[in-house]
């Protein structure tokens, strides 16, 4: 049986162009869901390696849509191939049922891994750039003002409650509690 998987990593993405590609292919089951590929704990990937058996192929659009990491897509295909299924990349154009297709898929998973990897290093660096230029990520810091002084006073007094307090200022008790923290620190 012809099988595929088709999976992409948030809602807004489409599943479209690899559903096409796979029925090309004459795949009579496809597996497809909308989830991050950074590990297994995907439902319908463990759905279809419980439904796979010996003879079935696999069919993907490409190595990436089965695993993000060289561990989990080694870990894969080392399941599928102990239940005598193949894979067939089609991006990659590699079949596991030839040696030359294993071998390739193999490489092919590592490179994928080192390339997200380098996108993370790169992310990160883009981001220290940034902080030491002054750009701050996040919600801007709300400001501890004469208002917020006032009500914490009452509030260290028992004459106020946090709630009261998160009401008036338009803030969530967490963020109360936080600001307290903060002005605490800085006065010791």
């Amino acid at each position: 049986m012809k099988i595929g998987y088709s999976r992409c990593s948030s809602i807004s993405q489409n599943l479209e162009r690899q559903l096409v590609a796979l029925k090309d292919k004459g795949v009579e089951k496809i597996f497809a869901e909308k989830i991050s590929g950074k590990n297994m704990e995907r439902p319908q990937l463990k759905e279809m390696l419980n439904f796979v058996r010996e003879g079935d192929v696999i069919i993907i659009e490409s190595i990436s849509r089965l695993a993000r990491n060289t561990l989990d897509f080694l870990t894969i295909v080392r399941q599928l191939n102990d239940k005598k299924v193949e894979i067939i990349s089609l991006k990659e154009s590699l079949d596991t049922s030839t040696p030359q297709g294993k071998f390739m898929l193999t490489v092919f998973g590592a490179l994928y891994e080192l390339e997200r990897d380098s996108i993370r290093q790169r992310q990160a660096e883009g981001i220290a750039v940034a902080k030491a230029n002054g750009i701050h990520f996040g919600r801007p810091k709300v400001e501890v003002d004469d208002e917020f002084l006032r009500l914490y006073k009452l509030w260290k007094r028992g004459k106020i409650t946090v709630t009261a307090i998160s009401k008036e200022l338009s803030i969530s008790r967490a963020t109360f509690y936080r600001r307290v923290n903060e002005l605490e620190e800085e006065n010791n």
